[in-house]
């Protein structure tokens, strides 16, 4: 189940709450990455299914939220994606095919 969901769309986030009312400042902030990227992507609530919830970090060995993935790759967390804007390779990846 889990790698289906992960798969539903090519850019995965799972975060608390959702894109037009994040539940947490980190959260909010990946969102706000995502957008300003003006990519089309799909959310996954986690506090809606605590069964993701807890699966998710055993599947992606990453103990946080949120979690990004493109192409059913985990990227990582809100500390990874912010150090992928400073160099440049965020908005590459997000632009890949």
């Amino acid at each position: 189940r889990l790698g289906k969901i992960v798969q539903r769309n090519r850019i995965m986030l799972f975060m608390k709450g959702v894109p037009s009312a994040p539940r947490c400042g980190f959260s909010r902030q990946i969102v706000e990455m995502l957008d300003n990227e003006g990519v089309s992507y799909d959310a996954f609530n986690i506090l809606e299914d605590e069964e993701v919830r807890q699966g998710l970090k055993k599947f992606s060995d990453w103990p946080t939220y949120p979690q990004l993935y493109v192409g059913g790759e985990l990227v990582g967390g809100l500390d990874i994606c912010n150090e992928m804007v400073e160099s440049g390779e965020f908005a590459d990846l997000l632009k890949q095919e």
